[in-house]
């Protein structure tokens, strides 16, 4: 099942429960009597803040893909590692398969994600939307499905623990910015309601 559906009636995404949307207050949300799923939220003011921390995550991005993720150094050798070069190394070890399903879920999706966030939310600030906005909507929640950069910075912790013993590792600007990348990203996510974001793109002046 996909999002609710904010329109006159609101439908559960876990038990196909229908109901009569009601008009919120901000700050109050809306469960299934059924099953206790979450239906809807109203947020303060969630454009506005939603925005302020996808261009967080866009700057981040940036960031994280321009200056090296990591220096390692062992006797006298010292290399960078860019973030884009753990893609890359794994198709010259062979694994074009892994490789293409490592940058979909580290670089595309979250690229995608803060993409389509800034194409909904900076319009909707002035009350309008864009050309397609609705599609992009529908698009963006799929995305954010292959969105699992915070697994990737679990395997890299993962590698540097095994990797310390072996030589000396400093961590870049790169790495810190992915971590300012992640807390943004997932807070920008996590304030946006689908339904309501759907429900004022709706409403807006196209």
């Amino acid at each position: 099942m996909g999002s609710p559906v904010f329109s006159l009636y609101l439908a559960c995404p876990d038990c196909d429960g229908l109901y009569t949307a009601p008009e919120l207050p901000e700050g109050d949300r809306v469960v299934c009597p059924r099953c206790q799923a979450h239906l809807v939220t109203r947020r303060a003011d969630f454009v506005s803040r939603a925005t302020a921390l996808v261009l967080a995550a866009a700057l981040f991005f940036v960031l994280a893909n321009l200056f090296p993720f990591m220096t390692l150094k062992a006797d006298y050798r010292e290399s960078d590692m860019l973030l884009a070069g753990s893609v890359t190394g794994l198709e010259q070890q062979g694994f074009p398969i892994l490789t293409g399903m490592v940058g979909m879920f580290m670089l595309v999706a979250p690229a995608l994600v803060i993409g389509a966030l800034l194409y909904l939310l900076l319009p909707l600030r002035n009350g309008r939307r864009l050309r397609g906005a609705l599609h992009v909507c529908r698009a963006m929640e799929e995305a954010r499905r292959w969105n699992m950069i915070e697994v990737y910075l679990l395997g890299v912790l993962v590698s540097l623990l095994k990797l310390e013993k072996l030589a000396t590792l400093t961590l870049g600007v790169s790495f810190w910015a992915f971590v300012g990348l992640i807390v943004c990203l997932a807070f920008a996510v996590s304030i946006v309601d689908p339904a309501e974001l759907w429900k004022k793109l709706e409403e807006a002046q196209p």
